[in-house]
């Protein structure tokens, strides 16, 4: 289940704008814009350090801090891109500014102040990611806010390790005896065990390939609601109104926009034409293939967007009753329905695992568990994650997740289609559910290769047990894993 907020859109929706190209560690380049590194952006580098000091000290979550954030700020808009770009970026590339300033900071960066550190970090980032602000804008800056909050000594430091930076050329310099996995792990910025993981999984290509996606812009992508409006037509409305907008390869449903900012805020969305989501997302209720007239059960349905894909799948016929634990979450899915003119959706707030004594046995002809998981697969989204998460988080959510998909199977009708999905790459989580869950349960079996969806992206995704799994790197949308299974008649 993907966590709310994200990263898709632009500055001021707490996303992170694609307009920050890399320079693949070269530190003191000339860079070939420096618009945004002039006076004016020193706001946004204070709002991004303010923010970032908040994270590491408070373990705040950085899409929800920064967007309360710049809403109390008057940031213009190139402002807040900038400060959602150091955010994200700082945050991202952590492990690998933290490794540099090491060999240059004489003490080490741990022994800094908090906002000394995370000042170092944000002005490295710059220097080392940003093609557009002058390496030498991004130093006096850092110089001036170390001046402004610190003293003489302070400005000093930053101003002598910045320097020292710019000095060195091409960043980070690796020792030749890393093994494979550490040099991942320092290059593209990703927990070691994590690295050691995918590399097990998928091989050290994709694990590195992974890593390296998990660092790049999301893409900001919408659901088309067509029981109103063809992608045709709000495609074609997009592009008289500017935008760089393009059909999706990965789902018939959605529309890919580059620079449009955040798309909620439109007339598309408030009229209920659209709505935000993720590419490979839309792949879960096309998999659950709701039909009009049918009883779908979407069990961990917030913030909504599945049970409201649903329900234009099935015209707005039928019965969806979309749960989720928390009862505010439950009332983000009825919002969303009456913005998209959806009136088969109903909601409810119970523990999942409750599910099975609110209904009769066998009373469902579709039932969706998007079961809550780590949420590895979100990264480029929320690179807070990547920080926070430990090896034994993959081991005690799987144990829900079996835990879920066994109590809910018994309200499937014989000859109906239950799906599970999650947004993470850790099979832990996904093809060893299935395979547990099929062992136990002769009377279910794997649906998933003769979808739609699996011959859509059959030769891209990969085939992750009895259900197809999607990485970051295959389409620039969210890692996910989807399983179809139908209970025998």
């Amino acid at each position: 289940m993907q966590p709310d907020g994200g990263r898709n859109g632009a500055g001021a929706s707490g996303a992170r704008p694609a307009g920050g190209s890399a320079k693949k560690g070269t530190a003191g380049k000339p860079a070939r814009s420096g618009a945004a590194g002039t006076r004016a952006a020193e706001s946004a580098r204070e709002a991004a350090l303010d923010i970032l000091v908040r994270v590491e000290q408070q373990g705040a979550y950085s899409n929800l801090l920064l967007n309360s954030s710049l809403q109390k700020t008057a940031l213009s808009r190139e402002d807040a891109g900038l400060a959602t770009e150091l955010v994200y970026g700082s945050i991202s590339r952590l492990l690998t500014l933290d490794y540099v300033l090491d060999g240059f900071v004489s003490k080490g960066i741990a022994k800094l102040q908090p906002w000394v550190r995370n000042l170092l970090r944000l002005s490295l980032y710059q220097i080392m990611y940003l093609d557009r602000i002058p390496s030498h804008a991004a130093v006096n800056e850092a110089v001036n806010i170390a001046k402004k909050r610190g003293h003489q000594g302070i400005s000093g430091m930053v101003n002598g390790v910045l320097r020292s930076v710019l000095r060195a050329g091409e960043l980070p310099v690796l020792p030749e005896n890393l093994s494979p996995e550490q040099r991942i792990s320092i290059l593209h910025s990703h927990p070691l065990w994590m690295v050691k993981q995918w590399a097990a999984e998928y091989g050290l290509n994709d694990a590195e390939a992974m890593c390296a996606a998990n660092n790049e812009p999301p893409a900001a992508s919408v659901r088309v609601n067509l029981t109103m409006i063809s992608r045709e037509a709000l495609l074609e409305q997009m592009l008289e109104a500017g935008l760089s907008a393009s059909p999706s390869l990965v789902s018939p449903y959605g529309i890919v926009v580059k620079g449009g900012g955040n798309l909620a805020l439109t007339s598309w969305y408030r009229d209920g034409y659209l709505s935000v989501q993720d590419e490979s997302s839309m792949l879960v209720a096309e998999a659950v293939a709701p039909e009009p007239g049918m009883r779908v059960l979407d069990c961990c349905a917030a913030p909504g967007g599945k049970s409201a894909h649903m329900g234009e799948l099935m015209k707005d016929e039928g019965y969806i009753y979309a749960n989720d634990l928390h009862p505010h979450k439950a009332r983000l899915i009825a919002d969303q329905a009456q913005r998209l003119g959806l009136e088969c959706i109903a909601t409810g707030s119970t523990d999942a695992l409750r599910l099975a004594q609110t209904f009769e046995p066998e009373s469902f002809d579709r039932i969706l568990l998007d079961a809550p998981c780590s949420g590895l697969g979100v990264i480029r989204r929320k690179p807070d994650l990547k920080w926070r998460k430990q090896p034994e988080d993959v081991a005690s959510v799987a144990a829900l997740q079996a835990e879920l998909l066994q109590s809910v199977s018994g309200l499937l009708k014989p000859g109906g289609i239950l799906v599970y999905s999650t947004c993470t790459t850790e099979q832990a989580e996904n093809s060893s559910v299935i395979a547990e869950f099929l062992g136990n349960n002769p009377g279910f079996t794997s649906a998933t290769f003769t979808s739609q969806v699996w011959q859509r992206v059959e030769g891209t995704a990969l085939a992750a047990g009895e259900g197809l799994q999607l990485l970051p790197q295959h389409y620039g949308s969210d890692g996910f894993y989807i399983s179809r299974l139908q209970r025998l008649l």
